[in-house]
């Protein structure tokens, strides 16, 4: 795989909005191919190892739980951990970088990580509402 434009971690942070950061990681086509098809089980064998388990706690710890890192965005639901350049499966097999190396992991919400890769960005940002918070609001399924 040629990696023309290699999206990091390092130069996500330096974005100040949800908006900007989402912009800078979409895809727009949907996820990686070459990691599913015939090939399937080793990509779920992969997220199913004590390796990628490690590295993912790393990542959501470093990012608080945080919708792409940003604080004012906690999730609520299970966190996810996007590639933020697509993973091949030769990444995989070989423990490339590109898929262990928090500098190209981030913590996303199910929501945003099918924007990155299905979303028309400018419908998803414009119908996005973002939750009312209250003091003492701590129930996560408010």
């Amino acid at each position: 795989m040629s990696r023309t434009t290699i999206k990091t971690y390092s130069e996500l942070i330096k974005l100040p909005t949800y908006e900007d950061r989402l912009r800078y990681l979409a895809i727009g086509n949907g996820v990686a191919e070459e990691t599913f098809g015939v090939q399937r089980y080793l990509n779920q064998e992969f997220y199913r190892s004590k390796f990628w388990r490690s590295v993912r706690h790393q990542v959501i710890f470093r990012d608080g739980g945080c919708d792409l890192g940003i604080e004012s965005e906690p999730i609520y639901g299970r966190p996810l951990i996007h590639h933020m350049n697509p993973i091949t499966i030769d990444d995989i097999l070989d423990r490339s970088p590109y898929a262990i190396d928090p500098e190209y992991l981030i913590t996303v919400s199910f929501d945003t990580h099918n924007a990155i890769h299905f979303g028309d960005l400018d419908g998803y940002l414009l119908g996005r509402v973002p939750a009312i918070r209250r003091p003492n609001d701590t129930c996560p399924w408010k």
